[in-house]
């Protein structure tokens, strides 16, 4: 496949961009349809990556532990998937000297390419997501929370990063625009791992660090007998605080972005995942009997909330 040439109309690529968005990530979809066409195409078709890299992940992971495939052979497929994503990227940004996007990958490689070109994204970002998912593979426990915070960068910060230069910012507050960016990431990434906690268990992935688990009496086998406690919790009423304030931290982003509708965006974003840490303090921190996740009405309610608050001008830098 060419990007010369390609197999898929821009229009067409963009269009399995959305619609692998859409299926795949509500939340993400919805909080950017607002956002102009150019901006709006060109973030899913970076989350199309990310998803896709982390699917390459979860897929070898799922074959090692349920099914007859061994663990070698999982891993022998996830570097296969992970070769394919590269050699996307490296089409996207130009690189016609390696290995060829499969042709199953075409759609991809095409909108990410006029994705990275129209906004100047640099590769480096894609580069430090697909360490984040080796890692995930191979690593399943998390020694320190600085550990963790580094994880959470390579997963979460960097696809921040990328949102950021779509959106456009102020050029004269490009470190504060993204150092807020990464904490913002951190924080949706250690949503994502107190409401999975009882999902990544039966994985035997325990990413609360480990420091943390002795600091509060709570051992593994506790995480993987999903025993809720005090100890647990205590542990959960931490993490909770500590990502409530890099939530806080990644709010000083809002005002630096460039028009209403990115400021919007990102608010509802920030908010919907915050809304998950509200109701996982409502159940007193029991995400192991059920998972947490509003209603499509009440999701979409808060929103419509968070875009309108977002895109006023009461935002300011603190």
């Amino acid at each position: 496949m060419s990007i010369d040439a390609p197999a898929w109309t821009l229009p067409d690529a963009y269009t399995a961009c959305r619609a692998f968005t859409k299926q795949r990530a509500t939340n993400f979809y919805y909080a950017f349809a607002s956002l102009p066409r150019d901006k709006r195409n060109a973030i899913y078709a970076a989350y199309a990556f990310a998803g896709t890299v982390d699917d390459a992940v979860d897929d070898a992971v799922d074959n090692a532990v349920d099914s007859a495939i061994d663990e070698a052979r999982a891993r022998e497929l996830h570097l296969q998937r992970l070769a394919e994503a590269r050699a996307v990227l490296d089409r996207a940004y130009g690189d016609a000297t390696g290995t060829a996007p499969p042709d199953s990958q075409g759609w991809l490689a095409v909108a990410l390419s006029d994705a990275v070109t129209r906004f100047a994204i640099p590769k480096a970002y894609f580069l430090n997501l697909i360490a984040g998912m080796e890692q995930d593979l191979d690593q399943r426990r998390y020694a320190t929370y600085d550990d963790l915070l580094d994880y959470c960068y390579k997963a979460a910060s960097v696809i921040g990063l990328i949102c950021v230069e779509i959106f456009g910012y102020d050029p004269a507050r490009a470190a504060l625009a993204h150092e807020a960016a990464i904490d913002m990431g951190r924080a949706l990434q250690l949503t994502n791992i107190l409401r999975d906690i009882q999902e990544d268990a039966a994985r035997d992935r325990i990413y609360l660090a480990q420091e943390d688990l002795r600091a509060h009496a709570y051992s593994d086998a506790d995480v993987l007998a999903n025993r809720y406690s005090p100890e647990f919790r205590a542990l959960m009423a931490d993490y909770t605080a500590r990502a409530l304030a890099l939530y806080d931290s990644g709010l000083r982003l809002i005002p630096l972005l460039n028009g209403p509708r990115s400021r919007a965006c990102c608010n509802g974003l920030q908010g919907i995942y915050r809304s998950l840490l509200s109701e996982i303090i409502k159940r007193d921190y029991d995400v192991y009997s059920g998972r947490v996740s509003p209603s499509k009405p009440g999701r979409l309610l808060l929103l419509f909330r968070l875009w309108i608050s977002g895109a006023t001008p009461r935002w300011s830098l603190r």
